[in-house]
């Protein structure tokens, strides 16, 4: 669709539409320079300039180098000092016009589905799915809001693969316009669960990743022991096969009670009960499938049960059903020194028979409440004296270091790797490495083997050259 159909379509709303074809390398600022009363128009360098139809109010046409002329209401005008010369400027807004309730009717603007493409293009650029997207991406966009408000969306096709490290385990990708939707949901309904979620829950959170539930438990060790001088011991646990055993029947009267919007409801039960063992392609080596656990495969799972680990909106939905975990904890058991990255938490007390007693009634709680089940395997009591391995990192007294394990597949893979894949994949290990508060010595010992490979490695040992490069 061109973009003067896309004007013609949904009116001012069209203003806010992007050039998508070349996309702008800075965000571009609100304000356009246009003409005064008995003037000749001005030309705007506050941003780059677009090409076409689809020209927003107050634009500069490359092609003419002219403003584009001021039709629409919804404009504010202010002044802008300087030195030596006062600029009249104009800043748009989106106005709420009369006739807008027939393009915001389902609760999202084409403008919010564009912010999710965006969004989910961000690492998924040259997939072949995404590439295929692209090529009609002004008519996929608009086709795909006409589904979404006309209710005729139906989820497509997924990919299944199987991943080996650190262990196998079977990944699910939807497809790039399904997860463009994910986004869109992601988008619009995170905000009101994150805004009740507790600080110490991690994982798929903005700003809350491995490094942040690393340094957050470490500061709560601290706290425990009194920068560790008084004994304290640690409760680590695992939930066991997590994912497949997600019951979304629970799952989707948590997200209910947050989400009043009737149409956001219908595509949030539309998203969690898509189910992509009915249309998907197994992908990779068909042999690698066998070295899931039966027990550990979506495929074996009951219809009610299970959600695809590889999406957005699979992450998303595993924080909301655990929050009710998080809730108890740290208000039924009480436990004040409590953290959580996915399905793995941490609770830390100076009795360990507090602690056992501590474990029995989580366990209870989520057999009765959530319907899954703590893993006796990797349920770990004991002083922190000793280390506390959590989410590849080693706390330990007065220093963090790596897991050993991910240190020696670092040293092994470097030595290993294609030379053209040297540099990325060895200042990848350098970034991972230098998240630890002790790591001068791992580092060293990466670099010795970069150097022995014929590269040059910088003299604070972060950072690796391709052969041309000079430091």
């Amino acid at each position: 669709m061109q973009p003067r159909l896309l004007h013609e379509r949904y009116g001012a709303h069209a203003r806010a539409i992007l050039n998508l074809v070349v996309p702008l390398a800075y965000p571009a600022t609100a304000k356009r320079i246009t003409e005064t009363a008995g003037k000749s128009p001005c030309r705007s360098r506050a941003v780059s300039t677009l090409i076409g139809a689809s020209l927003r109010c107050g634009d500069v046409n490359s092609m003419t180098m002219r403003s584009t002329q001021r039709t629409t209401r919804g404009i504010r005008t202010s002044m802008m000092a300087t030195r030596t010369t006062t600029t009249r400027t104009t800043s748009f807004a989106l106005a709420q016009s009369a006739d807008s309730n027939d393009i915001d009717h389902a609760g999202f603007l084409f403008e919010d589905l564009l912010q999710a493409y965006f969004d989910c293009r961000r690492s998924k650029r040259n997939s072949s799915s995404a590439l295929a997207f692209e090529i009609n991406l002004e008519r996929n966009l608009v086709q795909l809001h006409d589904e979404l408000i006309d209710g005729t969306y139906k989820p497509g096709r997924s990919i299944c693969f199987v991943v080996t490290r650190p262990k196998p385990r079977e990944v699910w990708a939807a497809d790039f316009r399904d997860r463009i939707v994910h986004h869109l949901l992601y988008n619009k309904i995170s905000p009101r669960f994150y805004a009740s979620f507790i600080a110490d829950s991690c994982a798929c959170i903005p700003t809350r990743g491995t490094l942040y539930a690393a340094t957050r438990l470490e500061s709560k060790i601290r706290s425990a022991s009194q920068n560790w001088s008084k004994p304290t011991h640690y409760l680590k646990c695992d939930l066991a096969n997590f994912f497949v055993s997600i019951d979304k029947n629970i799952l989707i009267d948590q997200l209910t009670a947050r989400i009043p919007e009737q149409w956001w409801l219908s595509l949030t039960h539309q998203i969690l009960f898509h189910d992509p063992r009915t249309d998907y392609e197994l992908r990779g080596n068909p042999a690698l499938i066998t070295r899931v656990p039966p027990h550990k495969r979506l495929t074996n799972q009951a219809a009610h049960l299970g959600l695809p680990i590889g999406n957005l909106s699979s992450q998303f939905f595993a924080n909301v059903f655990l929050d009710a975990l998080d809730q108890f904890v740290k208000h039924q058991v009480p436990c004040r020194h409590y953290v959580r990255y996915v399905d793995d938490f941490v609770l830390l007390h100076e009795s360990p028979q507090w602690l056992t007693a501590a474990r029995d009634r989580i366990d209870s709680f989520l057999h009765d409440r959530l319907h899954v089940a703590l893993n006796p395997r990797k349920t770990i009591l004991q002083p922190i004296n000793r280390g506390v391995d959590f989410v590849g990192h080693v706390i330990k007294p007065w220093r963090r270091t790596t897991r050993r394990r991910s240190f020696d597949q670092a040293l092994k893979r470097v030595s290993s790797v294609a030379a053209s894949d040297l540099r990325e994949t060895a200042n990848s290990y350098f970034g991972l490495l230098g998240q630890a508060s002790h790591s001068h010595t791992d580092r060293q010992r990466l670099a010795k083997i970069i150097l022995r490979r014929g590269r040059a490695v910088n003299f604070g040992l972060t950072k690796t050259f391709a052969a041309q490069e000079k430091e």
